[in-house]
């Protein structure tokens, strides 16, 4: 049997430097939000007859009147750019039917005549009201997830003592999972212009799912052997669930991360940042239902924290009275 919860504070430190820099990214360079959340115009254009860069179309959008036109290379010769809202755009809430002439066919008659034949892929506006609904249920959408996987581990546990405690720890881990997931988007914002979007909502929700899940299997382990035997010790518990459920998660995580990394090489740019979350969340998720969750659980129950305090107190008041 493998000595997990004995090494609890080698697992939660190696987390902790991962949470905090993930926090100081989000902190630095903040998310760069897409046209969901933030209002304004996206298309995708492909130029079919000479080979263009990011700057000549990023020039040929200023000289079109919109210096604020994001380029963002995502194919050979095909750009994505994102403006303001432009004039007589269709809305992603608009109905069907015929589109009248708008801004976006002017600025496309005007880069043919520059770079030649041109295929514009997809085009979209989001109003400022709409991304501010969008942005507003987004949120909720987390905070309802972590709560209701809080309350539902807490009736399912609640035969054990302190059941809230390990609903509390499957949302710790949860949280430094999307933590992470972020923080990482935090730096390719900055570095590499990716934009966080509704589809990376939904891949932080699947994220949250994959993590409790992986969580709660050990949870369960835990109880069985809590419920067998009431009186072993419970680092000794959490070694024997780890140890147990151990090949199991790994095995389930690598054949999901098999599958993502196939559809990262084969897939689209469309897809690209919603898998690179599902990539990056399912290995966080592994790890911290083994040194987060657990651990937590297991300092929780000895004490460990309330320890640390008292000993950080004596040291404040051993100061004190030195001076």
């Amino acid at each position: 049997m493998l000595d997990f919860a004995g090494k609890r504070w080698w697992y939660l430190g190696f987390s902790g430097v991962f949470f905090l820099a993930a926090l100081a990214a989000l902190a630095i360079f903040g998310l760069k939000p897409g046209i969901e959340f933030t209002s304004g115009s996206t298309f995708t254009i492909e130029f079919k007859e000479r080979t263009v860069t990011q700057a000549e179309l990023r020039q040929a959008m200023r000289d079109l009147g919109h210096p604020e036109a994001r380029v963002q290379q995502s194919g050979t010769n095909t750009f994505i750019v994102r403006t303001n809202e432009l004039e007589n755009a269709p809305s992603l809430t608009g109905g069907a039917g015929p589109v009248p002439p708008g801004e976006i066919d002017d600025i496309e008659r005007a880069l043919q005549e520059r770079f030649g034949a041109l295929e514009r892929k997809d085009f979209a506006t989001v109003s400022g009201s709409v991304s501010a609904e969008i942005a507003r249920y987004a949120t909720l959408a987390v905070i309802a997830a972590a709560v209701a996987i809080l309350v539902y581990i807490w009736l399912a546990f609640r035969q054990l003592p302190k059941a809230w405690r390990y609903g509390a720890c499957a949302v710790i881990a949860l949280v430094h999972d999307a933590v992470i997931v972020m923080g990482l988007f935090a730096v390719l914002g900055e570095f590499r212009g990716v934009e966080v979007d509704t589809a990376f909502i939904t891949a932080i929700l699947t994220v949250i799912g994959f993590s409790v899940h992986d969580t709660i299997v050990v949870f369960d382990r835990v109880r069985e052997v809590v419920s067998q035997d009431p009186y072993v010790p419970f680092e000794e518990a959490v070694n024997a669930s780890l140890t147990e459920t151990l090949a199991r998660s790994i095995n389930t995580s690598v054949t999901v991360l098999l599958t993502i990394v196939a559809m990262l090489l084969i897939g689209g740019e469309t897809i690209r940042n919603f898998l690179l979350v599902l990539l990056v969340g399912i290995v966080a998720g592994t790890y911290s239902s083994i040194g987060v969750a657990s651990q937590v659980l297991v300092a929780w129950e000895n004490g460990d924290l309330a320890k640390l305090w008292r000993k950080v107190r004596g040291q404040q008041k051993l100061a004190a009275e030195a001076a």
